[in-house]
């Protein structure tokens, strides 16, 4: 019943479009254990009212299945500033349509009046001990895109079989239910609260549980820019650092209010590096910032950049901030926790990708550290796991800018992470240290983790299925290389297959996937390297790390050790030339 898509695709059938028609209509968006995420237009493929009305209705009877209390607990909705006027679509539309799909249906709603953080949404659900959450957003994506994120009780993302089930009870449930197109019923309906007031308030007073400095931060002299990207992130991030009593950072005012036109950048993703800080470099020349904060466009990602000595700005990468906030996190709660024993029960978690720079620490400290598979819907089950055993989780990371800093949010969090970063390089400045300078600190101490990662974009899924078969019998059948170039290859595990050479029984400990691609290369230098296929775009991604113990205080030569390992990955394992890839372009 949306004016503008059914326009859009009666033109399509008066011109006998059929391409077009087959592009719309030819398959129906996958419902993953990231919810959906795809572009806003007509038909079944894309995000439009109808596909969520459709999905809505299938989560909804999928929760009445798993929960015989959904009525009186409810469920969470929030959505981010996305709008694509060529469709009618945007986040608060969607919101308002799955709203109105519960409510009809009798289950409480508690849906936020305005744009939110994505970490709202599992602070909320956790909060009010609700039954999921739904947050509408695309994150970093580009502007046409949008998505619909799903929580479980437990306040993490979604994991198997859960998407499983929902996709089968939207299959089930397509045809709109009555009353689904009116969304002006909500306002009206008793079962409608807005959570936006409480949760702000509760989640600003939950985070100052990790302020540890409050009068260095009254009286500190360091200035940050924050920019949102165009995204919710501005007003929230100004809310913590009042929380904090730090100053409020300055915004960058070409970027600080939400615009779903992103005007000023070619991508609103902050791990794009230095192009989209163009603005936030210029603002702190002018007001003499020396650190800069910046949140991706649905605020649960943080890239932070410092000026360094020589006039040049350092952008820290996802494994570099997640090296200083471990580092930071323990020595915060080292400071709290006088007792020797109580160290037994805190745990840090990263994804496989990332950097293992937290074992490091770990290992020295005593405290316990365990790797997931990628992406925080793994980290943020198995934290909720350890903390119902009574553990605690200081912090999660993983190298795409992403990082949970505060348990009462079991997911990515740029809010909280940006203010305890400010607080983190507050402190280092009474010291006068600089972030980069402590980096360094803790590589020294721990061990040096360098790290490269980039991706090449591929098209043709047959073509990156061969290139990991010829991988799993590159010299004859079910043989895994021995050597990459002059690098010699120690181990071996693929997550694809389930294959694992450093276990006594030859099997992964960590779920396997079937469905993407993922091969972790260990060498004898002691280097790592990790192919894997993107679950959202059509890349091949690679992460490396060259980890060296503490005291080999050399890193140009080990910067130049992995640049070497690198070339040869790409070279004898991608061979981009032959399955013609296209490279990462800065």
């Amino acid at each position: 019943q949306n004016p503008k898509t059914s326009a859009i695709v009666k033109q399509l059938v008066a011109e006998g479009n059929a391409g077009e028609l087959q592009k719309y209509f030819g398959v129906r968006m996958e419902f993953g254990t990231a919810g959906l995420r795809a572009a806003m237009g007509a038909g079944i493929s894309h995000m439009n009212d109808l596909t969520i009305i459709q999905t809505t209705q299938g989560f909804c009877r999928y929760l009445e299945k798993n929960f015989s209390d959904l009525k009186e607990r409810g469920v969470v909705i929030g959505f981010d500033a996305r709008a694509h006027p060529p469709s009618g679509g945007s986040s608060k539309r969607f919101a308002r349509l799955a709203a109105n799909t519960f409510i009809n249906q009798g289950v409480p709603v508690y849906l936020f009046s305005d744009i939110t953080p994505t970490p709202f949404v599992p602070y909320t659900v956790t909060h009010l001990r609700l039954c999921a959450g739904i947050m509408v957003t695309a994150s970093h994506n580009p502007k046409q895109d949008n998505g619909y994120k799903v929580y479980w009780e437990n306040g993490a993302q979604i994991i198997s079989p859960h998407d499983k089930g929902i996709s089968e009870a939207i299959e089930e449930n397509q045809e709109p239910w009555p009353q689904a197109w009116d969304d002006k019923l909500v306002d009206s309906s008793q079962l409608l609260h807005d959570p936006y007031a409480t949760i702000s308030k509760d989640y600003f007073k939950d985070i100052q549980k990790h302020c540890f400095h409050r009068d260095i931060n009254k009286e500190t002299k360091l200035k940050f820019v924050h920019t949102s990207v165009h995204g919710v992130g501005h007003k929230f991030v100004q809310l913590a650092f009042k929380a904090f009593d730090l100053s409020p950072p300055f915004a960058v005012p070409e970027q600080k209010d939400p615009d779903p036109e992103f005007p000023t950048v070619k991508y609103p993703n902050p791990e794009e590096g230095k192009g989209v800080l163009t603005l936030s470099f210029a603002l702190a020349e002018k007001d003499g910032a020396k650190i800069i904060l910046a949140n991706d466009p649905d605020a649960d990602r943080l890239a932070v950049a410092e000026k360094q000595e020589s006039g040049e700005w350092k952008v820290f990468s996802g494994n570099e901030l997640g090296a200083l906030l471990g580092w930071w996190i323990f020595t915060c709660w080292k400071n709290q926790n006088q007792d020797a024993c109580a160290i037994k029960d805190i745990y840090m978690l990263s994804s496989t990708v990332s950097s293992k720079i937290l074992r490091a620490i770990a290992l020295k400290e005593g405290f316990h550290f365990e790797e997931t598979l990628t992406g925080f819907k793994w980290m943020g089950n198995r934290a909720k796991q350890l903390m119902d055993q009574g553990k605690a989780v200081l912090f999660a990371f993983e190298e795409a800018i992403g990082y949970m800093c505060c348990p009462a949010v079991l997911d990515k969090d740029g809010v909280s992470a940006a203010v305890i970063a400010a607080e983190m390089a507050s402190f280092l400045a009474t010291k006068n240290l600089s972030l980069t300078q402590q980096l360094k600190a803790v590589y020294d101490e721990y061990g040096f983790h360098i790290t490269k990662a980039s991706y090449f974009i591929c098209h043709d899924p047959k073509i990156i299925e061969q290139l990991f078969e010829n991988l799993r019998n590159y010299e004859g059948k079910n043989t895994y290389p021995k050597f990459c170039g002059r690098f010699k290859v120690s181990g071996i595990r693929d997550l694809t297959t389930g294959y694992d050479s450093s276990q006594p029984d030859q099997k992964a400990i960590l779920p396997t996937s079937k469905s993407s691609q993922m091969i972790t290369f260990t060498f004898a230098n002691g280097g790592v390297a990790t192919m894997r296929t993107s679950g959202t775009e059509p890349k091949i991604k690679y992460y490396s790390e060259l980890c060296a113990p503490p005291g080999n205080s050399d890193a140009e030569q080990l910067k130049k050790e992995l640049d070497e390992l690198v070339n040869a990955l790409e070279k004898h394992f991608f061979q981009p030339e032959k399955n013609n890839l296209q490279r990462k372009t800065e």
